[in-house]
């Protein structure tokens, strides 16, 4: 029996899944974003050599109408140039520009390689263009092209939380790697995906299996999907090299999970081995020059730090000791690298005495598992409120980094009572220092469930980089100035 078939078959959908495509209208066909999107970089490109060509000139560049001419002509003829150099690196592929790191690399190469044909073009025809100009150009249009990649970034980004511009896609298979795939795809609209179901030859159980796997055309068909992701620990491989190879000679856009959770995608290089594309996994280095750098780093920005917000700090001391009775710095015990005690330090944000609270309340409450945070905390204070959402209450932990206690981004620094209630695989938190901030704290803060704290930590902790630090970083600030998930 063939693993599938071409024939069309009924497949019965919710009526929710019959819907037309957004953008459609009585079987008009929408603008292509792609469309939009090369006919926003050339309009920016344009701009950007025009700007550096006026900068030029203003900087006692070539001013003489024949020079102007020679750039002008370079300027056109080599547009479509950079089109095609931005095509080349998959500028106009989603599914390379998952990170936005990756896109402002694609374009910088696609600026050079189209400013060095540029050079070679006037070389050839001998034009009088400037070198300086040539330059500043490639500079211009790699800053002019990533801010407006950005705003289509966001713009992109808004559509899909309204559900539009979505990929309908459909899930072979329905094991928990199907479901949890599915999972994050609906959870996050940004990522740009619409589940439309899965098929699989087991019973449907309400799971909206739409078919079995020898009907996947016909259901992608059906649905009207563009693309199929295939859980790969769901079929043998036998069947799905020919289930792939039927899509793929039908235009279906085939992705494969590669059934490792929660490994920076930027750790995974596919290369051949013999007939095998193999996915080499490279190893998490965190000691050595990478330890050296990170415990520099945060020296540098702790001690910058302190010294710019002393005058803050002062003040919200003043209020702390104004506003309620009790010590200025509440200290506690908190757990650090490889399971070691230390004195974890911030401002006083509840009244004094709290921790010996903390039981009744858990049990008032019914809270469980290693994370414990009320909205409405009767022991927050009025000014540990508005310090707490501001999250300014963390100030004096800077002195914890600067003694190598903490880093500035890690693990949230947990409790002693809490790592009773830890499973195995987090104590795995413990191989690196707890942080100010973290991809748990920039990721919903005290609204993550504990689900979504154990993941983002572990995440963290195996796939840490520098760079990664700046990102999360930089992530923190407007976390902060909107106190999102801050209670």
């Amino acid at each position: 029996m063939a693993i599938m078939t071409t024939a069309r078959t009924e497949v019965r959908l919710p009526a929710f899944q019959r819907r037309p495509e957004h953008g459609r209208d009585q079987g008009t066909k929408p603008t292509s974003p792609k469309l939009w999107l090369v006919t926003a970089d050339a309009g920016t490109v344009a701009v950007a050599m025009l700007l550096t060509f006026l900068v030029r000139s203003s900087l006692g560049g070539p001013a003489l109408d024949g020079a102007r001419t020679a750039h002008l002509l370079i300027a056109a003829v080599s547009l479509p140039a950079w089109l095609g150099f931005f095509a080349r690196r998959r500028l106009y592929n989603v599914r390379f520009l998952t990170r936005r790191i990756d896109e402002v690399r694609r374009i910088a190469t696609a600026a050079a390689y189209s400013v060095t044909a540029m050079t070679v073009a006037a070389y050839a025809f001998q034009l009088p263009v400037s070198r300086a100009w040539l330059a500043m150009t490639w500079m211009g249009a790699v800053g002019l092209v990533g801010a407006e990649r950005e705003i289509v970034r966001r713009t992109f980004m808004r559509l899909r939380r309204s559900g539009r511009m979505l990929r309908r896609v459909v899930i072979v298979g329905c094991n928990e790697e199907a479901l949890d795939v599915a999972a994050m795809l609906e959870h996050d609209p940004m990522l740009g995906y619409e589940v439309v179901g899965f098929v699989d030859d087991a019973p449907d159980e309400g799971r909206r299996i739409l078919g079995p796997v020898t009907e996947t055309l016909a259901v992608v068909r059906e649905t009207g999907a563009v693309s199929v992701i295939v859980a790969a620990s769901a079929m043998n491989v036998d069947a799905t090299n020919r289930l792939v190879r039927v899509l793929l000679r039908e235009g279906i856009h085939v992705e494969l999970s590669s059934t490792l959770r929660d490994i920076a995608a930027n750790r995974l290089t596919v290369r051949p081995l013999g007939r095998y594309p193999i996915v080499y996994l490279e190893p998490c280095e965190a000691g050595g020059w990478r330890a050296l750098a990170k415990r520099t780093f945060d020296v540098v920005v702790a001690t910058a730090a302190i010294v710019l917000t002393m005058p803050i700090a002062a003040l919200i001391a003043i209020a702390v000791k104004l506003d309620s009775r009790g010590p200025v710095i509440y200290r506690q015990k908190r757990v650090g690298k490889d399971g070691e005690i230390f004195e974890f330090q911030k401002f006083r944000s509840m009244v004094d005495g709290a921790h010996g609270m903390w039981i009744d309340l858990r049990e008032q409450t019914g809270a469980d598992g290693p994370i414990f945070k009320l909205k409405d905390d009767p022991r927050i204070t009025r000014i540990g409120r508005l310090l707490r959402k501001t999250s300014l209450d963390e100030l004096p932990q800077l002195w914890n980094v600067l003694k190598g206690e903490m880093s500035l981004v890690g693990p949230r620094p947990a409790l002693p009572e809490e790592m009773l209630l830890w499973d195995e695989q987090l104590h795995d938190r413990l191989r690196v220092r707890p942080g100010i901030t973290g991809m748990w704290q920039v990721s919903g803060r005290s609204d993550a469930d504990v689900s979504s704290y154990t993941r983002l930590d572990l995440y963290y902790v195996d796939n840490w980089s520098l760079f990664q630090d700046v990102v999360i970083m930089l992530k923190t600030i407007p976390v902060v100035l909107f106190g999102k998930g801050a209670y």
